[in-house]
């Protein structure tokens, strides 16, 4: 079964710093581009950063650059989100995502993705 399950999601003070982990199965990970995805409350869910399947490059929103770090280990079939300087605005469900297609590329959008994770809280507030 093809599955992407989230972890790491907490309550932190404004600040503070949280690592999202996104744990692959059912595939190999390796083959796909992956990412990461938010979405608040009564907002559409947002692209937030991107890895190609081999980790060489990545990208990230406006709105994370320079705050967050995506990463993967391939050996472990994992994805990570390095998050710091976080503020309340990142409040949101945050979601892993794999591509539909395999190969070395960057993941742009919704519309790039086949399979989601079921989400990880991350409360920021004091």
């Amino acid at each position: 079964q093809v599955q992407l399950v989230e972890s790491g999601g907490d309550l932190v003070q404004p600040g503070g710093s949280l690592r999202l982990s996104c744990k692959a199965s059912g595939f190999t990970a390796s083959n796909y581009p992956m990412g990461w995805f938010r979405q608040a409350p009564g907002k559409e869910r947002e692209f937030v950063a991107a890895i190609t399947s081999d980790g060489g490059s990545t990208d990230y929103a406006d709105f994370v650059k320079g705050r967050f770090t995506i990463s993967r280990d391939n050996a472990k079939n994992t994805v990570y989100l390095q998050m710091n300087s976080l503020r309340p605005e990142d409040t949101a469900v945050y979601y892993c995502a794999r591509a539909h297609l395999p190969g070395n590329w960057l993941i742009r959008g919704p519309q790039h993705v086949q399979i989601w994770g079921q989400g990880t809280q991350v409360t920021i507030s004091s």
